[in-house]
């Protein structure tokens, strides 16, 4: 007859303990926005990149910066959905999801009743 052994296997197998990671300094709620903010930017929809090449319409960088730092800004308020009139032009944004919906130039803009919007930004 064949000789049979048995090993015994554990029921709780060891884990290997890692060592507690260090707590991270606590960091103002401002920086922690900032930092947030920082990381997003954003994004232009099919029908606003048309609208803004039709109308000419030109948006630097750094001014592209201040309308993504204030939308996040309004979103973490609560807006949803807000308006921003800039100098040369007025833009309709998704801050949830951080999309312009639509632009048009200042001058067009005057003419306009906005609707489904629930903030605005003035810069």
């Amino acid at each position: 007859m064949d000789k049979f052994s048995i090993h015994r296997v554990p029921l709780h197998p060891s884990i290997r303990q890692t060592q507690p990671k260090p707590l991270q300094t606590q960091q103002s709620f401002k920086a922690h926005l900032q930092e947030a903010t920082n990381q997003q930017e954003l994004k232009v929809s099919k029908h606003a990149h048309e609208r803004i090449i039709e109308r000419n319409i030109e948006i630097t960088e750094q001014e592209w910066q201040v309308v993504s730092d204030k939308v996040f800004e309004a979103h973490s308020k609560g807006v949803k959905q807000p308006l921003v009139l800039m100098d040369q032009a007025a833009l309709i944004v998704s801050a949830k999801n951080a999309t312009v919906i639509t632009a048009m130039d200042r001058t067009e803009a005057k003419q306009q009743i906005f609707t489904n919007i629930d903030g605005t930004i003035v810069l």
